[in-house]
């Protein structure tokens, strides 16, 4: 018998006693692999190297001094972020949650005896991931091409079929008068607000209202074209709440997906969106709308359903989404380049 089964043996003992093992955290995360750990899975199935090797090639362009603490690893600061979208966390929440659970210190790497990024370190590190301007590289949109080719190289991204859809990620409601919400439809900034430069600072001028079976809501839209086999999101684009579905349509095609069949709601109808799917080479299999003096016929209808069957698949990716986040997909984000990092995330997750 060697030490290292002797010692866990003692460890095991010595809980009878009410007195800590040395090897009390391994035995836990044992119970807790047996128990079905979804982020011990996610770190057994990604092959984390490809981001890596991408943060290391970002960070060699931005250092400029090697002075003061070294920064924490980029790659942990990265699952960081994962771990956050995939439990809907705020900043401090996740910060509290990693020095409380050792299932997320296990996932990041991190022992007990490690520093763990406070909630402004974790902020920075997702505000470095944003854009200021269009010249500027996306870099989530990086990093989500950079896994999703690898999910089309292992062959899980089947490109048999395509599905579009669009859902409304809510944001807090401003308390801004008619006059106001005037102005910041029109893309301007009320007059009054530019002399209080810290109430400005807490406005979000890109966030809109938008109307969906009556009722309002405000913030923006994740557009995704997704997989129909698969159920993995292709690609994506973030857009204001009051866009329209079909207008971000041009944006989520690409060459690749030339003989195809799209699936699509009747949101997706119309000659603008007919000849960009004709542009792209796909099949429309898009759904029939009816109007009022116009009808839909009983073929029509059944050829709906039939769609149906393959477009509804589009939904359970939203209801993934909206499931972690208590029944409504929702940010605490101002600013749409900060949303495009957040939403971003949420489909890369």
């Amino acid at each position: 018998m060697n030490y290292i089964c002797m010692y866990k043996i003692l460890s095991t003992s010595m809980k009878h006693i009410g007195t800590p093992g040395l090897f009390d955290a391994e035995l836990r995360l044992q119970d807790l692999a047996k128990l079905g750990n979804p982020l011990l899975k996610l770190n057994q199935c990604i092959d984390w190297t490809p981001f890596r090797q991408k943060f290391d090639e970002w960070s060699q362009k931005a250092v400029k001094s090697k002075a003061g603490r070294p920064p924490y690893d980029k790659l942990v600061m990265f699952k960081t972020l994962i771990i956050q979208s995939i439990y809907g966390l705020s900043d401090d929440a996740v910060e509290f949650q990693i020095k409380d659970r050792l299932s997320f210190q296990q996932f990041l790497g991190l022992k007990l005896c490690d520093r763990v990024p406070d909630a402004k370190t974790i902020w920075a590190f997702r505000e470095s991931l944003k854009t200021d301007d269009d010249h500027t590289p996306d870099k989530v949109q990086e990093l989500f091409n950079l896994f999703h080719n690898r999910l089309e190289q292992v062959g899980l991204v089947l490109n048999e079929g395509k599905m579009v859809d669009a859902s409304i990620v809510a944001a807090p409601r401003p308390r801004n008068n008619k006059k106001e919400h005037e102005s910041i439809k029109d893309g301007k900034t009320p007059e009054t607000w530019k002399d209080e430069p810290n109430k400005l600072q807490q406005k979000d001028l890109d966030a809109r209202f938008t109307k969906k079976h009556n009722k309002s809501y405000y913030g923006y839209k994740d557009h995704i074209k997704a997989d129909t086999v698969s159920k993995l999101i292709d690609t994506y684009t973030v857009s204001p709440a009051d866009m329209h579905d079909s207008q971000a349509l041009p944006a989520l095609l690409t060459d690749n997906d030339k003989g195809q069949e799209i699936y699509a709601d009747s949101a997706y109808t119309g000659e603008p969106c007919e000849n960009c799917i004709d542009a792209a080479g796909m099949i429309n299999q898009v759904h029939e709308k009816g109007h009022k003096n116009n009808p839909l016929t009983g073929d029509q209808i059944k050829s709906n359903r039939i769609k149906s069957k393959t477009r509804v698949r589009v939904e359970h990716i939203f209801g993934i989404m909206t499931k972690r986040r208590h029944l409504s997909m929702h940010i605490f984000t101002r600013e749409i380049e900060r949303v495009r990092v957040k939403i971003g995330m949420m489909n890369l997750s």
